[in-house]
């Protein structure tokens, strides 16, 4: 490793890249010192404070781990900023596509959401019914005292007069029956459920 004696002159490009090459240590905590708030600084005109300080740990750790690979002749300073502004770019972007697919699932569902009386009438909740319907009774009347009713496990052994290991075991097929059946709608369909017992 390294090991240059005399202090390192941070604005001496060609020998600051020659440092992190030969893989000095002190030379790169020198170099994020020196960076550090500066791209922070920089990336939060992009994003978030917090997301600001992790994008520009990630560069340093980058810039660490390749070392081996940096160019005398490329300015470590416009490197620097360049994969900062690179990866907020990335950050909002995914934002963005995440922030779209939430409001493309909000307008399709908005009227579901406005009023409760609608689920009874949905497609979605026919379905449900019907998954329901297909349940042997005893996994159904078991699963149905749980949730439509907010018994508990050992109050729903009393009321059948079996163990709660039972209820147990039969709400748990009752769920894996339910979820081949409905596959990606379980969750959005249970929460239908959930208001209509209200």
């Amino acid at each position: 490793m390294g090991n240059f004696t005399k202090p390192l002159d941070i604005n001496d490009n060609s020998t600051v890249i020659a440092a992190l090459k030969d893989s000095d240590v002190q030379a790169f905590e020198e170099v994020y010192r020196y960076y550090f708030r500066g791209l922070c600084a920089f990336c939060s005109q992009y994003v978030s404070q917090i997301e600001s300080e992790e994008i520009v740990q990630d560069t340093m750790m980058w810039l660490w781990e390749n070392r081996s690979s940096l160019i005398a002749e490329l300015t470590l300073k416009t490197l620097l900023f360049t994969i900062v502004k690179n990866k907020a770019l990335n950050r909002i972007t995914h934002h963005e596509i995440k922030r779209k697919v939430h409001q493309e699932i909000a307008d399709k569902y908005e009227k579901e959401f406005i009023s409760p009386d609608f689920y009874l009438e949905n497609e979605l909740f026919r379905l449900y019914d019907k998954a329901l319907a297909k349940l042997p009774v005893e996994f159904r009347e078991a699963y149905e005292l749980n949730r439509k009713y907010h018994l508990t496990h050992k109050e729903i052994a009393l009321k059948l007069k079996v163990s709660p290991q039972t209820v147990n075991y039969r709400i748990g097929q009752a769920l894996k029956i339910l979820r081949v059946e409905l596959k990606d709608y379980l969750p959005f369909l249970i929460f239908i459920y959930y208001i209509r017992s209200l």
